[in-house]
């Protein structure tokens, strides 16, 4: 113990889906397709906002900003991924391990900035609408959009150096389908509380706060689509915000349940399981969700393919 450094360790095993032997190739098949329709979903989304003028408001400009996150952030581990079942190849080296990690976390830490951003945007437009076009002009949207993508990139980057800095000595074999703090934590010979609690402080700076700024703003939209007189304007206005609350529940339910409990014993097909959710469910059915309830985004997506 006293002799061991991080040199003693120069790859990491991803076990994955390795206890399916026989799934490896449907495995890769669902992935893959799951892959593509991320890319062409979130894809579109960024095409038919910059091209289409009746979509260039701040709702719309967060929403393509959230699908090229989407898009960098499954690309962290789905090519890994495929690539693993593809050859059956599981070993990623020290460093690409590290990699993975800390871009995983800054985009995750991301993807809840925005998704309190985006919630802002529309406590804004139902709550002050006299005030949207000044509250949220252009210039404060791109600095919104700037402070979400680069907050968590110091504070992602010394956890990464946390993790990575504990002493692997048992075993190298993750029991996870890409790198990920709560199997590499398991896999430490040394103490890690220091570390878990850090994990927690983390959450509740990029995960906890965000959530509960997304929960304050939609007791107040709620509060107010509630006196409207209109039935049709109480329609169109949960229409406009149910689409960004089932993304929320969808990747913070999952993510919070993971990451609150950072070293527990077998769980490590339950944490795949909700890995899954946050990392490729979320992306995948983004566009879907946003689009398929949102007749501008329909209207828009028509003349896009029709030209």
């Amino acid at each position: 113990m006293a002799g061991t450094n991080l040199t003693t360790l120069v790859e990491f095993i991803l076990l994955g889906f390795s206890d399916l032997p026989n799934f490896q190739g449907f495995l890769f098949g669902i992935f893959l397709m799951v892959y593509i329709t991320i890319l062409i979903g979130n894809g579109l989304i960024i095409l038919v906002t910059k091209v289409s003028r009746t979509l260039h408001t701040p709702m719309y400009f967060f929403l393509g900003n959230f699908s090229f996150l989407e898009i960098c952030y499954t690309s962290v581990t789905l090519p890994n991924m495929l690539a693993n079942l593809w050859t059956n190849d599981r070993h990623i080296s020290f460093l690409d391990c590290s990699i993975q990690l800390c871009f995983l976390l800054i985009l995750g830490g991301t993807e809840c900035l925005l998704l309190a951003v985006m919630a802002y945007d529309r406590y804004v437009a139902i709550c002050k609408p006299l005030y949207y076009p000044l509250i949220m002009n252009h210039k404060v949207c791109v600095q919104l959009v700037v402070a979400s993508w680069t907050t968590g990139i110091p504070v992602m980057i010394g956890q990464t150096y946390q993790v990575f800095s504990l002493p692997f000595c048992d075993s190298n074999k993750l029991n996870h389908v890409f790198c990920d703090i709560p199997p590499l934590l398991k896999l430490a010979c040394s103490d890690t509380s220091v570390i878990e609690l850090s994990v927690y402080v983390v959450a509740v700076l990029f995960v906890m706060i965000p959530f509960l700024w997304i929960i304050r703003s939609y007791v107040k939209i709620i509060i107010t689509i509630l006196k409207l007189p209109s039935n049709t304007g109480k329609h169109k206005a949960f229409s406009t915000c149910s689409s960004h609350l089932v993304v929320v529940v969808l990747f913070f339910g999952s993510a919070t349940i993971t990451y609150s409990r950072p070293k527990t014993n077998n769980s490590g097909g339950t944490n795949k399981i909700l890995s899954l959710f946050y990392t490729i469910v979320t992306p995948m059915f983004n566009p879907m969700i946003y689009s398929l309830r949102n007749k501008e985004v329909i209207g828009a997506l028509k003349q896009l393919l029709a030209k």
